[in-house]
């Protein structure tokens, strides 16, 4: 698939340093191996892994990490998780409350193509939107959506999970399915807390909570620090970026994501403009000063970013600096945002070009 009728597109044998950027390539190997030292985790702690695709987008990528052992995957939202039904995936799990008669709709559609549709809710208001649309339909599962401390959705206290729980397990239309929550990192015992005092309180009303989903890539590898957990989720360790290696999860060799950029301009000695800006390196700072790191010349400095233009502070570089025409790699903050910017991904080994997958999901935000 072509970026639009005017791209310059990559085909298997192409040289990497040939491409037209701004670009982001993905690294086979370093993919494989991300895909397979998670799952061994997960396996050798007994938990089951739910990946989020929302940081590749593409099924084949899923398909990859459900072959190596994943169970079901997580999206966040209704039309995402449509194109992975679509491609053959049936354990879905989409992690976000769905309200509107519009969203409704769709959602029902996709609960009557596959089994094992589930959702979340962490509002009466959510329950009850479902419950009255689901009430003469097939029934949909619904998990309860608690904030362990990760300051975004979620019911507040245990007390709040079992009555919504309850309501959920009441509700014409539904069927409760267990419970969720986003962490912050590096909050275990906090979220093994939370989730056994509600599990008490499950089981005083007698009812039956198959699924506790623990997740996020931050506290990925604190899996089995929450034995209360059945599952976890994560997604951003197939490609890994900045933000993991800050976190300690990885090291900058196994990042498989670069964004390929051209220097386009040389205005000073200490200063270098690129192709890749906020069209193609996301703004996200997640806490960072800068927007990247440059692969080959780390003390190089990513100090803004406009739509089309990166601007990059070479003063403390020592020695070569890269001139026009050059082409530098850049790890992004963020590698989920990177992949909603793009209509393909190109993948290679060894700088040689090994297919190209379209980003099927880009721009599903609803």
């Amino acid at each position: 698939m072509q970026d639009s009728p005017f791209a310059v597109v990559a085909k298997p044998g192409d040289k990497i340093a040939d491409l037209s950027t701004p670009r982001p390539i993905i690294d086979e190997d370093r993919l494989a191996a991300n895909i397979a030292r998670t799952q061994a985790y997960m396996d050798e702690h007994g938990i089951s892994f739910r990946p989020h695709i929302k940081t590749h987008k593409i099924p084949a990528l899923a398909a990859q990490q459900v072959a190596a052992g994943a169970k079901g995957i997580n999206c966040q939202k209704v039309t995402e998780a449509e194109v992975f039904a679509a491609a053959g995936f049936d354990d879905i799990l989409i992690t976000f409350n769905i309200i509107g008669l519009e969203k409704l709709q769709r959602l029902a559609a996709l609960n009557d193509r596959i089994s094992g549709l589930k959702v979340v809710a962490d509002s009466g208001f959510t329950v009850d939107g479902l419950s009255a649309y689901f009430a003469a339909r097939k029934p949909l599962a619904v998990l309860v959506e608690c904030d362990t401390g990760g300051g975004r959705c979620g019911v507040q206290r245990p007390t709040e999970a079992a009555a919504l729980a309850s309501r959920i397990h009441n509700a014409a239309g539904l069927k409760f399915a267990g419970l969720l929550n986003y962490p912050k990192p590096g909050a275990a015992s906090e979220v093994q807390a939370f989730l056994t005092g509600t599990l008490a309180l499950l089981e005083a009303e007698g009812i039956a909570c198959p699924i506790v989903s623990n997740g996020g890539s931050p506290s990925l590898f604190e899996a089995h620090l929450v034995p209360a957990a059945t599952e976890h989720r994560a997604g951003t360790y197939i490609y890994n970026d900045r933000s993991m290696v800050r976190a300690g999860h990885c090291s900058e060799g196994d990042c498989a994501m670069h964004v390929l950029a051209t220097v386009v301009s040389r205005p000073t000695a200490d200063r270098a403009v690129i192709d890749a800006g906020s069209k193609a390196l996301t703004s996200d700072l997640l806490g960072f000063a800068d927007y990247g790191q440059v692969v080959d010349y780390p003390d190089a400095v990513v100090t803004g970013l406009s739509e089309e233009h990166g601007v990059i502070d070479l003063s403390k570089c020592q020695g070569a600096r890269p001139g026009i025409g050059d082409k530098i790699r850049i790890i992004p903050n963020h590698t989920c945002v990177v992949s909603n910017l793009f209509d393909t991904m190109v993948f290679h080994r060894d700088g040689v070009v090994t297919r190209v997958e379209e980003v099927a999901a880009r721009g599903l935000v609803w």
